[in-house]
């Protein structure tokens, strides 16, 4: 029987046989006395009374969440357990882009399981974020030399995605003149379904069809670009040698869609004359995951730097002119160009790029292609085998890794004997429409696996095939040569590829570059709008669990059973948060789940328009993420901004005004709650009325949930669609800037449009469902179990308990700020949400202190910077949740009243206006430990100000960055390793 989680405010002890409440109180990080000293100061008496005092009651929940009571730790995944053992782990021979891959242990047990790296902040604040930068660009220089192309991206969301953005990259580089897109026919069907989702909200004229029959006078303006596979989806490697260069002289660019471990034995893209190259790096050491989370890949040329999505590292040096590393030309961020942005994805897979570049660090060029040549060698051998069963390949071009089969004459019928053979000996193929079968081979075939399969094709008998004949006669055919397509020139020759082979040496640099970055391993991490929460141990054990990462996205559903029981609780518990009548779990990041929302409203529009009635304009406050516009754009929206009060609130005149100018048209309102400057706005609801009356839906972007589960909703406040950030609110660690997963809650008459996917149909898609809008039909579905885990742990009232802490914790802060730093934005009374602004522009005017020195001096205090000149430039937004304990709280409070303090020191003039410890942050080892010291202040005052220091002491490994010298001296991939030591 499940009991209910005690109140440890009212009930210190309990049922002495009830640990369901262990986990809560371990989650939320100040103990019960301590939250009564801060409940004191604030002059409440309860957490009830002081939630109550700043929700508004029209949109306070009156009833607790329909979530089952928590479960012990040790209970809940002994159960996880029994629902992972449904899951069946079948060998993998579907291909389609998901291949099964070894993670090497050393990387499994020490980047992908360990804090020091999944609880990363995205590295904005760069001198403290130097060893995920390195391992960014090691998979920049590993992509760039792998595809022939110069300049890499550090990861974006799946392979589908990456080949949407090289897409929307052609026509931007075209300057939209040119507005047709060819995509050939034999491109992985999941990337296909997605160019046709992004073509259609952006008015590009996308053709799929045969490459042979394009038409470079397509669409309007003609082909801004094409794309192939290489190789296709079923198997083939064709030359694009003559299709390269007439795509050229029409002004045509080429995008090429590429295998990267086929890329270590076959001529790359950029030596054949593609112009973009993107792919998966999943094969790289990333498991299935039933679809991910993996990071894909984009190159190109020097030349589309500027149109490039994502990120992109860069070195550059410190003021000490050591070498230092940053993300490159920053001014592209969508919170700088908004509805301009090139592309809205504001973040990366980081951490899975991170895990493959290790792997590319691990393997080296030579060990890669040792793996390749393993693959291609049992993929030739198994052709061997089926031509002498009497069967056939589809095509008499070179391959790769993937065969398509036509079963032997008379036995065209066959093919459900076939596949159920394979089946009995737990293997999964590829189907095609016409009879014909897929096998896809990878790093993890051996000789048993081609008996396995060589049985099944022999109808269930096991042929008595010698492997080693069957190599040797494949040898002997030419079959193991890639002739003309071989690859000749050199790649990953860079030293940091060639000298960590054994475990000792892969261990030490692992940990070398860890120790460069800070994490919540060190500190908390007090960024508002990205919730930098807890990721409780409990909470990411499932994720390496075979049951869930070994399956691949496009096996049959009878096979991952224990997935879809969780993803529909998982999607019940989230609707009961949200308000909402149904979730779709496939938008595989925040901006994604903006992007899937908007989708969803413009084809609910576009369902109920009467006559030539188009709904396409967007309302967006002045204060909203970046994200937002750029993702209404990419809806095909027009973006009107609305104004905001002295307040921060949304102006609702302006508001009455714009939805009035635009009621004909009208689509969609986005809108942030609390709001995007940290205050529950009491006017939410007449702000969605406003909305509706004028026929349009409010999306409200979830950043902000951790002020709202248990308390309000944002069905309550009047939303008709809800993203939900699970890497903030829902404890998915960020990883250094990814993954994330950004599922959307929708009202009842948006559940007909919820994501469809064309390869795999979700349960959750709708009558009249939209494209897809990630890869695979669940998004990144092994990350899910962290969420799932974290919802079950803390249940109804542990959740509702979390959200009133965090509001207090925030509270808390801005009162032991608020005498020595204005905060810009409170309600009536004086009160702030989950997160507040601190006001640092009059520094600026005084003393020429900017808050780039206050978050460069915070390192030298071991914290990581609150978010910087978001919403309002000049300020720092400060968000603690609710797994901080009082302690930390206080220290970070305290460090921001010291550094007050040397400003005013600064404003008295007692220290030199120029050089003084804030101008100077961050003083590293090398500055603190060289012979010279040619400063005012002691070194004591430099590197510790504060007596804790003296215990534990986070060192920048950098000094302060040029950013400018990086962006004009653009270095993306690996310099000289002597620059390494």
């Amino acid at each position: 029987m499940q009991t209910t989680v005690k109140s440890p405010v009212n009930d210190s002890t309990g049922n002495l046989l009830d640990f369901a409440d262990g986990f809560v109180r371990r989650h939320i990080g100040p103990s019960d006395t301590h939250i009564q000293q801060m409940l004191e100061l604030l002059g409440f008496d309860s957490l009830d009374h002081f939630s109550d005092a700043l929700v508004p009651e029209d949109i306070r929940l009156t009833l607790p969440l329909d979530i089952p009571s928590a479960r012990g730790e040790h209970e809940f995944l002994g159960a996880l357990r029994v629902i992972a053992e449904k899951n069946k782990v079948y060998r993998s021979c579907i291909g389609m882009g998901y291949t099964g891959t070894v993670t090497p242990p050393v990387i499994l047990r020490n980047v992908l399981e360990n804090p020091g790296w999944y609880t990363q902040y995205t590295p904005y604040q760069a001198e403290i974020a130097q060893g995920r930068l390195e391992a960014l660009l090691n998979f920049q220089t590993m992509i760039a030399d792998l595809t022939g192309l110069p300049l890499a991206g550090a990861s974006l969301l799946d392979e589908a995605t990456a080949a949407a953005e090289a897409m929307c990259m052609c026509v931007a580089i075209a300057r939209d003149k040119k507005r047709g897109f060819w995509a050939s026919d034999d491109c992985h069907p999941q990337t296909l379904e997605l160019l046709q989702t992004r073509a259609d909200g952006l008015g590009i004229d996308l053709k799929v069809g045969p490459i042979e029959e394009i038409d470079f006078n397509h669409g309007q303006g003609g082909l801004g670009g094409l794309l192939v596979q290489y190789p296709t989806t079923d198997g083939r490697i064709e030359d694009y040698a003559a299709l390269t260069a007439r795509a050229a002289e029409k002004g045509c660019l080429v995008v090429a869609s590429a295998d990267l471990l086929a890329l270590t034995v076959l001529t790359p893209p950029g030596e054949w004359g593609a112009d973009i190259c993107v792919g998966s790096a999943q094969r790289f050491g990333v498991p299935m995951g039933l679809g991910g989370p993996h990071a894909a890949f984009i190159s190109t040329h020097e030349a589309h730097v500027r149109k490039l999505p994502g990120r992109i590292i860069g070195v550059s040096k410190d003021r000490q002119g050591n070498r230092a590393l940053r993300m490159a030309i920053q001014t592209r961020e969508q919170h700088i160009r908004r509805d301009k942005a090139t592309s809205n994805i504001c973040t990366a897979q980081a951490l899975l790029a991170i895990i493959s570049s290790f792997y590319g660090v691990y393997h080296g060029p030579r060990g890669l292609k040792q793996i390749a040549d393993r693959t291609h060698a049992f993929t030739c051998a198994l052709l061997k085998g089926l031509e002498r069963l009497g069967h056939s390949r589809t095509s008499d071009t070179p391959f790769f890794d993937t065969i398509r089969i036509r079963l032997g004459k008379g036995r065209a019928s066959a093919t459900r004997q076939v596949v159920d053979a394979a089946l009995e000996r737990q293997i999964n193929l590829r189907e095609y429409a016409d009879g014909t079968l897929g096998v896809t081979l990878d790093e993890t075939a051996d000789a048993a696996l081609v008996a396995d399969l060589l049985a099944a094709f022999n109808f269930g008998h096991y042929t008595g095939f010698d492997i080693d004949d069957l190599l040797a006669e494949a040898e002997a055919d030419g079959m193991l040569s890639h002739g003309a397509l071989a690859r000749t020139s050199e790649y990953m020759t860079h030293p940091i590829f060639n000298e960590h082979h054994s475990e000792t040496q892969m261990l030490r640099y692992i940990f070398k570059l860890m120790q460069r970055d800070l994490s919540l391993a060190h500190s908390m991490i007090p960024l508002g709008s990205c919730t930098m929460k807890l990721n409780a141990t409990s909470e990411m054990l499932p994720v390496t669990w075979a049951e869930f990462g070994q399956l691949h996205p496009f096996a049959p559903d009878t096979q991952w059973r224990g997935y879809t029981q969780m993803f529909r609780e998982l999607e019940s518990w989230l609707c009961e948060v949200t308000g909402f009548s149904a979730v779709s779990l496939q938008p595989n990041a925040g901006a994604q789940g903006e992007y899937a929302g908007l989708l969803v409203i413009r084809a609910y529009h576009e369902h109920n328009a009467v006559g030539e009635n188009k709904r396409n304009v967007c309302l967006i406050p002045t204060s909203a993420h970046g994200t937002n516009p750029a993702s209404a754009v990419m809806a095909g929206m027009h973006v009107v901004p609305v104004a905001c009060d002295a307040n921060g609130n949304i102006d609702m005149n302006d508001l009455k005004a714009k939805a009035a100018d635009h009621a004909e048209t009208l689509s969609a309102l986005m809108v942030t709650y609390p709001s995007t400057h940290g205050v529950f706005e009491s006017t939410i609801r007449e702000v969605c009325d406003v909305i509706h009356r004028h026929g349009g839906q409010v999306y409200m972007d979830g950043a902000n949930m951790n002020a709202q589960v248990g308390l309000t909703s944002p069905a309550m406040c009047g939303a008709d669609v809800c993203h939900l950030n699970l890497h903030k609110t829902f404890c998915i660690p960020h990883g250094g800037g990814g993954p994330g997963m950004g599922p959307i809650g929708v009202a009842e008459q948006l559940v007909p449009f919820l994501p469809g996917h064309s390869v795999a149909r979700p349960d959750t898609a709708g009558e009249f469902a939209i494209g897809a809008v990630s890869a695979a039909p669940y998004g990144s579905p092994s990350i899910l179990t962290i969420s799932y885990v974290y919802i079950a742990l803390m249940g109804a009232e542990g959740l509702k308990r979390a959200t009133q802490v965090a509001l207090l914790n925030a509270n808390y802060m801005a009162r032991r700020l608020s005498d020595k730093f204005d905060i810009l934005y409170t309600d009536k009374n004086g009160n702030v949400a989950h997160e507040f602004i601190v006001d640092c522009r009059e520094f600026d005017k005084s003393v020429h202190i900017s808050i780039d020195d206050i978050a460069k001096r915070l390192m030298d205090y071991g914290f990581h910077s609150p978010t910087m000149s978001f919403p309002v430039p000049g300020t720092l937004m400060i968000e603690p949740t609710e797994s901080e304990p009082k302690a930390e709280l206080d220290r970070f409070c305290e460090a921001m009243l010291a550094i007050r303090e040397e400003i005013a020191a600064i404003e008295r003039g007692e220290i030199d206006a120029e050089n003084n410890p804030l101008k100077n942050a961050p003083h590293t080892l090398q500055m603190i430990g060289g012979d010279q010291w040619p400063h005012p202040y002691g070194r004591e005052q430099a590197a510790w100000p504060k007596a804790w220091l003296r215990d534990a002491k986070f060192w920048p490994t950098v000094g302060r960055i040029d950013h400018a010298y990086g962006d004009r001296n653009l270095i993306c991939s690996c310099p000289p390793m002597e620059e390494y030591q």
